[in-house]
């Protein structure tokens, strides 16, 4: 091996070693590390100069702003967008930017059996009904504050309908066709999903009899108003909706860290980001797009500013006109 090469320093030996052993676990089928935080310092240092947090929760969020983390990822891009104009569940608007967003086009998702009649959102809260609903089981997830924000626009809160008699559970990962929670609304266990990932498990849904239930054009004006944008789930990717049903999105996966991060930092980062594009799964085919990764669209909504650095790296690079 050459002395110039970077595999003959033993630094670099350990580090990699280390990195490639988590990339294995967190990728493997059966070892359930899914979640990893990464560390970097120079040698010989006493205190971490780079944290990467690799948790798609609303825990990034405080690991940010409490400078335990200097970047982060979160799902969907209106999480985002909440801490930066400080809408619950955050008290006040957070120093965070963007680096660029992950393409995922998704929406949120109301799903509920049939003999239900329930026929809108809305509906819930006017005939008072005692739903019985099945949501994520991560109480830290993105999707909860964004339900809390939907519903009080409809009328309701998840409180609110337990009170007159509903219930509400946390329970696993996504409602996929094969999971507990699917089958406990098929069977008349529960009376609805709430949840997203769309292209994972409404066709199955509706398939087995389930209604997704839209949202009314006010209740989507309330939520544009706070930051949301509004989504479409359409007959033409779903065709057993009778319409194309209105919801709010739930796209985009914003890799995001503080306003104040040195611009030699973000640099780095964008740079590092940029040469592995090819070794980074996303929910498409090849490699990582990062060439749309900086622009506004159905798939990466664009609702926070760019960290300064970042936006100028990837407009150097010609990803911004």
């Amino acid at each position: 091996m050459s002395a110039a090469s970077p595999w003959a320093n033993a630094i670099t030996i350990r580090s990699k070693l280390m990195l490639e052993i988590a990339s294995e676990l967190v990728a493997g089928p059966d070892w359930g590390l899914r979640q990893a935080k990464v560390m970097l310092r120079e040698q010989g240092a006493s205190e971490w100069a780079l944290s990467l947090y690799g948790s798609g929760t609303m825990e990034g969020f405080e690991a940010l702003v409490n400078r335990e983390a200097d970047l982060a990822i979160c799902n969907p891009a209106a999480a985002l967008t909440l801490a930066y104009r400080g809408h619950a569940p955050f008290k006040a608007p957070l120093p965070v930017r963007t680096i660029t967003v992950i393409p995922s086009h998704d929406q949120c998702v109301f799903a509920v059996r049939n003999d239900t009649g329930l026929r809108s959102v809305e509906e819930i809260a006017e005939r008072k009904f005692p739903l019985k609903v099945l949501l994520r089981g991560d109480p830290r997830h993105g999707l909860h504050p964004i339900l809390d924000h939907i519903t009080a626009a409809a009328g309701f809160s998840l409180d609110a309908m337990r009170a007159w008699g509903g219930s509400t559970r946390l329970e696993g990962m996504m409602p996929l066709p094969d999971s507990a929670k699917f089958a406990a609304v098929v069977r008349g266990a529960a009376d609805a999903i709430f949840d997203e990932a769309t292209d994972s498990w409404v066709n199955e849904a509706l398939a087995a009899g389930m209604t997704i239930l839209p949202l009314r054009e006010a209740t989507l004006r309330k939520l544009e108003a706070t930051g949301f944008r509004r989504g479409i789930l359409s007959k033409e990717a779903f065709p057993g909706l009778a319409r194309d049903v209105s919801s709010i999105d739930f796209s985009g996966w914003p890799v995001y860290t503080h306003a104040e991060l040195a611009d030699s930092r973000v640099i780095q980062i964008c740079a590092a980001l940029d040469a592995r594009k090819h070794l980074i799964p996303w929910q498409g085919d090849g490699p990582l797009p990062v060439e749309r990764m900086c622009i506004d669209a159905l798939d990466t909504p664009l609702d926070v500013p760019f960290h300064p650095a970042a936006e100028r790296y990837w407009r150097e690079r010609g990803y911004i006109l």
